[in-house]
């Protein structure tokens, strides 16, 4: 796939990872559709970068596949999908004031794991109407996990286990889809300098950077996306889940 012949959407993209991968989309040419449930701040980039903005929910099924519609329709086409809508709860197993609320995991999970998967679907199921290239090819998912997945901290339950989840998808993913000849590929990111962790503040960011190995600083969300269409323009890329972390370990 060519970046100037991609039509992609993105969820979460009106901020961090997504908005990375919108303006970065976006100067190659692709064509993009912002999906977010702050419609404000889609409406600010899409105006920014070119791009259209949709409200969307991820865990509403009629309303994601209404928002994807409306991208097809704006972009003229479907064949990318870049998943980054997502949550972090920090909350442990069993802490001072009891075992973990279940409606907090419960949501981590419809979140994070459930509305990846359903918006992956209804991609796939738009981008099976697309005439296929050279290769088969109709389409592209790609979605975020994370380091988590694999080495999942104290307080991370719940996002460990969506982000776990979101890595499981994968292959199957991959392996479901290949009659429609659509690909799926999950980034795990590793510490990346996003909003919500700049809210931490800048020493203890610093902190969390000396833990990687080389470089040893933050992820850029620029990375993120540059990851990203790397994924989008290499045709034997697929069924994986790729880990951007510096080399980072969690201890």
């Amino acid at each position: 796939m060519k970046l100037d012949e991609t039509a992609a959407i993105v969820t979460g993209g009106a901020s961090g990872l997504g908005a990375a991968c919108v303006r970065h989309l976006t100067a190659q040419g692709a064509k993009v559709a912002i999906l977010d449930r702050d419609t404000g701040k889609g409406t600010e980039l899409a105006e920014e970068t070119g791009a259209w903005a949709f409200g969307c929910d991820v865990t509403d099924e009629d309303g994601c596949k209404t928002a994807i519609m409306q991208a097809r329709n704006a972009m003229g086409g479907l064949n990318a999908a870049i998943t980054c809508a997502g949550i972090a709860t920090s909350v442990k197993t069993l802490g001072r004031d009891g075992p973990h609320p279940l409606d907090a995991f419960r949501r981590t999970i419809d979140i994070n794991l459930v509305g990846t998967f359903n918006v992956a679907r209804l991609a796939a199921a738009a981008m099976a109407e697309n005439t296929p290239d050279a290769d088969g090819a109709r389409g592209v998912i790609v979605t975020t996990a994370s380091i988590a997945a694999f080495d999942g901290q104290k307080g991370q339950a719940a996002y460990a286990a969506s982000k776990a989840g979101v890595a499981g998808l994968s292959l199957p993913m991959a392996r479901d889809l290949a009659r429609e000849g659509i690909r799926t590929v999950a980034i795990a990111p590793g510490i990346f300098r996003t909003p919500m962790l700049e809210g931490l503040g800048e020493e203890i960011m610093q902190t969390l950077a000396a833990d990687v190995a080389f470089p040893k600083r933050l992820g850029e969300p620029r990375e993120f996306a540059q990851l990203a269409a790397f994924i989008l323009t290499c045709g034997y890329l697929n069924g994986t889940t790729i880990r951007l972390d510096g080399a980072l370990r969690m201890p």
